[in-house]
């Protein structure tokens, strides 16, 4: 085994703990790297499955894990002897004709999940322990999972995720690059919602911003789901008619003493471009000036992408440096972000079938 890759394994095989149930807690960690400690936080990172165990041995039965992600600068400064992901870059920011995707600063994000809170925060101090001196958080959000897989807004959250064990893998994990196979891009984003307005609206008129029932969560008929509809506005296709997908790990937060009510938007995608299609869709519009009604709504005030290797990669990056690089060729998408920083917007199409 060189780099950890293993001749003939599955991408689930080589990848962190992506793909799972949806837990009922989670910490959302951003942090970035001070300067002259990129090499020290590099090495520290393979010590973070040692973390997780010393703690999930406590009480095995919360599944506790973490899934790390590396953002653009960091990699460019920490990893300068490894190929960049072709689809690692920063978060590209989108200003539409009402709403704007801010981009935020991340070096490196730690998505922590359990099915009790205590296990997700004393895993975050350890952490914090771990890389004292070296790190400063930039944004540090603990998620709940409330009533049936809800959001705040009182709808159901992630319906469309694609079926495992096979369907999630396919959307979430690189399988085509033999460098990168069982990694994984990661766009997270954290939206606080106008509760005040949003209560006001009629529930009719909430199930025509989202595009599916409120109690029942059945998918608005074709003819009643407006255009500009969140669903709507999030199903596309790749030339040939193929619905693309991405796996999806949100989860609601809030601070009811501040008026604090979001969603933390969390997606993996084998290819980012899937995701930057989607809030090309949502903010920019599909037509340009159709963007998503939710965004009156919710306003994101984070965005950063990620690229979370394969799990050898973070034992030891330097056998990873020895291997032969062969570029990484999407299977999800027909476009990716490119070199000049544009998404290639237009390639995709929208389908109102779902």
């Amino acid at each position: 085994m060189k780099g950890g890759l293993m001749s003939g394994a599955k991408p689930q095989e080589l990848a962190q703990p992506i793909l799972g149930v949806p837990a009922k807690s989670a910490i959302y960690l951003t942090v970035t790297v001070r300067a002259g400690s990129e090499q020290a936080v590099r090495e520290g990172l393979a010590d973070v499955p040692g973390l997780k165990r010393s703690v999930g041995f406590r009480v095995p039965e919360t599944g506790l894990s973490c899934v790390t992600g590396i953002g653009s600068r960091f990699w460019d400064r920490a990893y300068a002897d490894l190929p960049r992901p072709s689809g690692l870059h920063p978060f590209i920011a989108l200003t539409g004709s009402v709403h704007t995707a801010v981009s935020t600063p991340g070096d490196v994000f730690f998505h922590l999940r359990a099915s009790q809170p205590d296990m997700c925060f004393e895993l975050a101090r350890q952490l914090m322990l771990h890389f004292d001196g070296m790190v400063d958080v930039e944004d540090e959000v603990y998620g709940f999972r409330y009533f049936d897989e809800r959001d705040l807004l009182g709808f159901v959250d992630g319906t469309e995720n694609p079926e495992p064990p096979v369907d999630d893998i396919t959307a979430a994990l690189i399988a085509d690059d033999p460098l990168y196979n069982g990694g994984s891009y990661l766009v997270v984003q954290k939206y606080l919602h106008n509760m005040s307005a949003w209560d006001a609206l009629p529930v009719e008129e909430q199930e025509r911003v989202v595009g599916r029932t409120k109690l029942s969560d059945i998918e608005l008929p074709d003819d009643v789901k407006p255009s500009n509809s969140h669903v709507a506005l999030n199903v596309i296709e790749d030339a040939d008619g193929n619905e693309l997908q991405i796996v999806r790990d949100n989860l609601p937060f809030g601070r009811v003493g501040q008026s604090e009510f979001g969603t933390y938007f969390i997606s993996y995608a084998a290819d980012p471009a899937v995701t930057e299609q989607m809030l090309t869709n949502m903010f920019i519009g599909n037509p340009p000036g159709n963007y998503d009604r939710i965004l009156d709504f919710s306003t994101a005030v984070t965005g950063c992408l990620f690229f979370v290797p394969p799990i050898g990669l973070l034992d030891d990056p330097e056998s990873y440096a020895d291997l032969p690089a062969e570029p990484c060729k999407s299977t999800n998408s027909t476009h990716s972000s490119r070199t000049d920083g544009s998404l290639g917007i237009g390639s995709l199409k929208r389908s109102g079938q779902k």
